[in-house]
């Protein structure tokens, strides 16, 4: 013990290490780092995972599919039980909560989530709400804030965004029906003239066929006639001379039986 030791007095700031300094210096020859070997050169450094040559631990693990955990938000949470802590119509946010220790912080961002029931009026500013974080402060007469990253009023920043894009969309779909008007009248004015024509010209056709069936079916009877009526002609004479040939038939047989 020596009287620089007396008075520090247990301060936080430790004498550095002093390298290279001999064996007296408490460190060795080598100053801690070994015989020969990569440890022992100037300017070596391992990096995090390094287990002397073999397959580290990170590669010798399987991965399989894709994960977006690295990139996802981080949100300081707490439930609508807990803000019971504070009294009726205050004002909570981040700092509130963390200066009661409700929560520790994790990220600059608070997100309120539904759990418990909420019997006070409160004025709640957070980046994120549930669905029944909301229904609970509403039904106690409390505000819900939505605040963005940075912390301040989100909806006051994006009101006019909105609107501008609400005035775009009506433009879009004002300009939308005014050009598609003259295309919607010009389609019937094209289409109307060959529907008008084709009856037109199937109309002569129809009224020709009749015209040539019927000369054809008053020709038909006309020649036919003719053969039906010549055919009894015919065979009428011979109808008679079988009468006529009968009385002599039997006249030569009256003959041979009186013989």
């Amino acid at each position: 013990m020596d009287l620089k030791t007396v008075t520090m007095k247990g301060t936080k700031h430790r004498a550095r290490k002093r390298i290279g300094r001999g064996i007296g210096s408490g460190s060795g020859k080598t100053s801690g780092r070994g015989h020969k070997g990569l440890g022992s050169r100037s300017g070596s450094s391992r990096k995090p995972g390094f287990e002397g040559g073999q397959m580290p631990l990170y590669r010798r693990v399987p991965k399989r599919g894709f994960t977006n955990a690295r990139f996802r938000t981080e949100y300081t949470i707490i439930n609508v039980r807990e803000l019971e802590a504070f009294d009726k119509g205050s004002t909570v946010d981040l700092d509130g909560i963390l200066a009661k220790g409700l929560t520790s912080l994790e990220t600059k961002l608070l997100k309120v989530l539904g759990m418990g029931e909420l019997t006070k009026k409160l004025t709640v500013r957070a980046q994120k709400f549930s669905k029944s974080a909301v229904e609970k402060i509403t039904a106690a007469g409390g505000e819900v804030v939505i605040l963005d990253a940075k912390g301040s009023d989100a909806p006051k920043e994006e009101a006019p965004k909105k609107a501008k894009k609400a005035k775009k969309a009506k433009a879009k779909v004002e300009e939308a029906p005014a050009e598609e008007a003259p295309a919607e009248e010009e389609a019937p004015a094209e289409e109307a003239p060959v529907e008008e024509e084709a009856p037109a010209e199937e109309a002569p056709a129809e009224e020709e066929a009749p015209a040539e069936e019927a000369s054809a079916e008053e020709e038909a009877p006309a020649e036919e006639a003719p053969a039906e009526e010549e055919a009894p002609a015919e065979e009428a004479p011979a109808e008679e001379e079988t009468t006529e040939e009968d009385p002599e038939a039997e006249q030569k047989e009256d003959g041979d039986s009186n013989a």
